[in-house]
Formats: C-alpha cells, sequence, structure tokens
C-alpha cells in the first residue's frame, strides 16, 4: 500500500503478520484453538493490501471475543450476541471498511441468533467468523447450542435433550451468499478460506472448529489426527470429484436423490461416477451440509456455497445518491416538524 513521508513522497508499505498483532498479552488458556485463528488471520492480512486503519474487528462476549483485543486496527468489544448488529451499523456507515466479526457458537447462535440470520439475509459486507468449539468456555463448561444430543456437561449432569444446531445449514437456510467451514489445526487451508472470504461481495460465514482443551478437548480430533483424519474429511474443491480416504479411494455419489459413500477400490465404481462438486449449486450445498449428521459419511470442510448478489451497503448508497437526486439533499429539522405535529400547551 502506499504512503506519504515527511518530504512528501509515496513510499510502498508492506505490511507483515507482526504489523497486525497488538501489544496486548493474548490471554487464551495454554493449547486453545484460538490462537492459530488469531495466528492465521494476522497473516493472510498483509496480502490484502488493506491500510490498518480500514479494518474493524467487532466480537460480543466469550472466549473468541477476545479478538478484537490483539489485533492491531480499530475493534469493538461488543455485548452477548450484538456483534452483528454493531458491525452492521459500522459497515453501512462505512463502507469502504473491512468489517469482521468475531464469534462462538454460543454468542452467534443463542442470544445473537436472530443477528446472525438477518446479517445473512441482508447480505452485509460483513467476515464472520464462527469459532465453534461445541461448549461454553468463558462460563466455565455448560452446554451451547451446537453440543451434541445427550453431552453431559456442567448444565446438563445426565446430557442434553436438545437437538443441535448445525450452522452450514442455519447459514444455507438464511440465503447466506458465502458459506465455508474450516479447522483451527489445518491453518493453511483455513487460511485458504479466509483469503476466500475477504474477497466476497457481501456477507461471509466462515465456521471454523475450533478445540477447547480445558472444556470440550479432543472435540474434532477425528477430523485433525492424522490416523483419522483422511476418512472422516471431505475436502470441497470446485470442479473436482468427491473422494477422500487414505488412499482416495472413496467417493460421494447420488442413488437419486440419496447420496451414498462407494468404495472405489473393488471396480465396481470409478472416479467418473462420483458427484463432482459445484460451488455455485444452492441444493449440492444444503446437501452437504447434512453430511456432518449422517453417519457413515465424511465432514466437508471448504466453501460450500458461494454466489454473487448486490450488497446491503451497496443497494443503501444507491438508493440515498437516487433520492437525493430526485427530491434535494434532506433537511432533518425541516423533517421532524412537518406532517402530524402539534403543540403541548402550558394550560
Amino acid at each position: 500500500m502506499a504512503a506519504t513521508n515527511g518530504n512528501g513522497e509515496v513510499q510502498t508499505k508492506k505490511y507483515t503478520a507482526k504489523d497486525f498483532a497488538s501489544d496486548q498479552d493474548v490471554r487464551w488458556c495454554p493449547g486453545c484453538g484460538d490462537y492459530s485463528i488469531l495466528a492465521q488471520v494476522q497473516r493472510i492480512l498483509p496480502e490484502l493490501d488493506v491500510p490498518k486503519e480500514k479494518h474493524v474487528f467487532i466480537s460480543g462476549i466469550g472466549c473468541s471475543s477476545r479478538f478484537p483485543y490483539y489485533m492491531n486496527a480499530y475493534g469493538v468489544h461488543g455485548i452477548h450476541g450484538r456483534a452483528p448488529a454493531i458491525a452492521s451499523g459500522v459497515k453501512t456507515a462505512n463502507p469502504d471498511l473491512t468489517v469482521w466479526v468475531a464469534t462462538g457458537d454460543g454468542d452467534a447462535l443463542s442470544i445473537g441468533g436472530n443477528h446472525i440470520i438477518h446479517s445473512l439475509r441482508r447480505n452485509i459486507g460483513l467476515k464472520i467468523l464462527m469459532f465453534n468449539n461445541r461448549i461454553y468456555g468463558l462460563t466455565k463448561g455448560q452446554y451451547s447450542p451446537t453440543s451434541e444430543l445427550g453431552k453431559k456437561t456442567k448444565s446438563t449432569p445426565f446430557g442434553t435433550i436438545d437437538y443441535p444446531f448445525n450452522p452450514v445449514q442455519l447459514a444455507l437456510g438464511a440465503e447466506g451468499t458465502f458459506v465455508a467451514r474450516s479447522l483451527d489445526r489445518d491453518p493453511k487451508h483455513l487460511q485458504q478460506v479466509l483469503l476466500r472470504a475477504t474477497k466476497h461481495n457481501g456477507t461471509a460465514f466462515v465456521e471454523i472448529y475450533q478445540n477447547c482443551n480445558v472444556f470440550n478437548d479432543g472435540a474434532f480430533f477425528v477430523f485433525t489426527e492424522k490416523e483419522t483424519k483422511p476418512d472422516n474429511i471431505l475436502y470441497l474443491e470446485q470442479g473436482k470429484p468427491l473422494v477422500f480416504g487414505k488412499e482416495n479411494d472413496k467417493g460421494i455419489r447420488l442413488n437419486g436423490f440419496t447420496p451414498e459413500v462407494v468404495s472405489l477400490k473393488d471396480g465396481k465404481w470409478s472416479v467418473s461416477d462420483i458427484l463432482v462438486y459445484d460451488e455455485t449449486s444452492f441444493d449440492l450445498a444444503v446437501l452437504l451440509a447434512t453430511f456432518s449428521d449422517r453417519a457413515g459419511f465424511p465432514t466437508p470442510i471448504g466453501v460450500f456455497y458461494q454466489v454473487e448478489r448486490k450488497s446491503y451497503e451497496k443497494m443503501m448508497t444507491e438508493q440515498i445518491e437516487s433520492v437525493t437526486k430526485k427530491r434535494g439533499a434532506g433537511d432533518l429539522d425541516k423533517l421532524l416538524k412537518s406532517g402530524n405535529t402539534w403543540v403541548v400547551s402550558a394550560n
């Protein structure tokens, strides 16, 4: 990016990850997955060539919501569940800013559920990072909206009887225009997904599986450990067949409208029979979002769905310009004193 020195000369400033790290001590538990997410965000920001003062990080309440303290950029530590509402106001008032939301499964999907839904529906240009550890960490281990059915926690000693939210399904149901999932323990993949999210015009929703090593350790180890990862993770790559496994020896095909896992080793099925991924297909995205709830199916990670649609702030700006052109600049005082007004007499 360009900067001007004291002599008026234009110089080029190339940011590094350290430029986006604040001087605050990072106070997450040792081994928390939040450290990785913070590191990957700081690593991709220099590639955007956007000045630090053009980034704003907004959060609600929870472990993830300490995020703004650790970024050398503008930030707001908001209140429980309200980060998307605050961020929506910032983005619509200042459309040229890159506005990030750092939130957790408890913050976003319980008290903040309504705000998340309408941010997605409106397609406001926010980058929403939802840290999903399937537990309330900050308040010491109660079950959250994404905790598994039957999960024993401090608030459900005999097992939760709530069916959990599927965040990707929720985002798709709210007509999100960019919906993705990644892992704290796959930094290269997480960086790729974050970069994709930054380039999207409109709301980008990224669910990040994040390990809470104190209150829910190992919740996602089957997806991150070398021995189990290949058979349990399905990487979504545009235009490529949906194959997985240690030797890429399994695939997903459609039997009518029903997906099924097939072996590519016995000769009955080949790669040509396997479903080819298309991230612009809403129907396919909805189908793949169900895999994490289906026994015997791998869990997809990557971009589930991406489509271009005019953003809310763009339409708002265009509407204001159009009305101003037709009716002239507004006069707030005149507006307040027009229409149905009355005077309250002292008598």
